[in-house]
């Protein structure tokens, strides 16, 4: 999915979707229910790569249904909502997270923040998702 950075919204998402930190991934549980989960990301351009601890409830979630959608928070107001929807993936060949620079970059604060170091988080988070979106919606 490409998106259209001529119009106000396009450039808007691609910003923040470049520049936020947290996002949030929803997967739908075999009930049919769906649950939202707080993840960090990194924007590609055309995927999003999430990494997450092996066993967690998305990561069964998506064995069954890769189905997705990621949203970003809005104003707190009703706007600059930003949702994709697409397809998601468990990657078996990704670098680990100490691995991918622009992760590193955007993330070593956090990392340091929850005790952890950058080959300490790739351990503990050591698989990588890939969502690539649909659709993009907001405003």
């Amino acid at each position: 999915m490409h998106i259209d950075t001529q119009s106000e919204f396009g450039t808007r998402a691609a910003r923040r979707l470049r520049d936020e930190k947290l996002g949030w991934l929803v997967t739908v549980r075999a009930n049919g229910t769906p649950q939202p989960v707080p993840v960090w990301f990194l924007w590609d351009g055309e995927a999003l790569l999430i990494y997450s601890r092996p066993g967690t409830a998305k990561l069964r979630n998506l064995s069954g249904n890769p189905q997705v959608a990621f949203h970003l928070d809005g104003d707190g107001r009703g706007g600059d909502i930003v949702v994709l929807t697409g397809e998601a993936r468990i990657l078996s060949d990704a670098a680990p997270a100490d691995r991918v620079p622009t992760y590193l970059e955007k993330y070593r604060e956090g990392i340091a923040r929850i005790g952890m170091t950058p080959d300490s988080f790739a351990r503990a988070y050591s698989l990588a998702i890939r969502v690539v979106p649909a659709r993009l919606e907001g405003h």
